[in-house]
């Protein structure tokens, strides 16, 4: 099947589906930081969008436990960095109607949440089609090697998925029912 295709079955999935299912615990991402032995405090998240796994509760119960919250600011040439940002602060629209931080301090995240439409056995994901996540963390390699953890929903899982050059593949995908390595 074609990322395109992908694309397009999940999303209506996602929408179809998402009344009937639990979201994830906090405490799996908490686990899986402490197992990995992550030292860094620095989370990159996103405002859920267009039926995204919601995380914005789990960045607040990250917050509360002193990491430092960051979120993706849309910039020009399918780019993107990460601010800071607190979850008592507001938000503005971007041009692609996602809320995101106006202003704040550039943030180089220890830990990325990374939404997506699809992924697979091999951590490979399917996203929107931008590009900007992979764009993202081939520009702060040379910085920061981040922990990719991918939220979804356990029945985005598919067999495969067409992989090229540029895609980035994931450190970890969460679910509502478990953790996959």
């Amino acid at each position: 099947m074609k990322k395109s295709q992908i694309r397009k079955k999940f999303l209506k999935l996602r929408e179809n589906k998402l009344q009937k299912v639990k979201s994830i615990n906090h405490n799996d991402i908490i686990k899986l930081l402490k197992k990995k032995g992550i030292k860094g405090k620095i989370v990159g998240g996103y405002y859920p969008y267009n039926n995204e796994l919601d995380c914005i509760q789990i960045l607040k119960k990250l917050e509360k436990k002193n990491y430092i919250i960051s979120l993706p600011k849309i910039k020009k040439n399918f780019q993107m960095d990460f601010i800071q940002w607190s979850y008592k602060e507001p938000l503005v629209i971007n041009k692609f109607g996602i809320p995101e931080p106006s202003s704040g301090k550039i943030k180089f995240p220890d830990i990325l949440l990374i939404p997506l439409l699809s992924f697979d056995k091999k951590l490979n994901r399917v996203g929107y089609g931008g590009g900007f996540y992979d764009r993202y963390i081939q520009r702060i390699k040379r910085k920061k090697k981040p922990l990719l953890v991918g939220l979804a929903y356990s029945f985005q899982r598919v067999k495969s998925i067409p992989f090229n050059r540029y895609d980035k593949t994931l450190d970890f995908v969460v679910t509502e029912k478990k953790i996959i390595e």
